[in-house]
């Protein structure tokens, strides 16, 4: 079971957030040969989505980084979207590990 969190990220800004990977006892799960995927959408049936970036320096972590550009967060429109991410084994296993609400905050300046 995933995992439920909030975001909320800035429109026009720059998004980054490290989300730890753990099991039941709270023990990083190594991720290494693992992929990772996740998106944001204004509903779940929306056909309109925006990838997450993650990457992970040390898989065997746990760790995963999250990030999306100005230019990304600069598009979205200001409001409530839904998000999960998925980690994907070697042997095809798919696992949402995390999802919630994605907050956009509207931005004053603009070029």
């Amino acid at each position: 079971m995933a995992i439920y969190a909030d975001i909320t990220i800035d429109q026009g800004s720059d998004f980054a957030s490290t989300v730890s990977i753990v099991d039941a006892e709270d023990s990083p799960i190594n991720l290494t040969g693992y992929i990772f995927r996740g998106q944001i959408k204004k509903t779940y049936t929306s056909t309109t989505k925006v990838n997450f970036t993650i990457t992970s320096n040390d898989p065997s972590t746990g760790n995963i980084f999250l990030a999306l550009t100005a230019a990304t967060t600069d598009s979205m429109k200001s409001g409530r979207y839904l998000y999960d991410i998925e980690v994907v084994s070697s042997g095809g296993i798919v696992t949402r590990v995390i999802e919630g609400q994605v907050y956009v905050n509207p931005s004053v300046t603009r070029d």
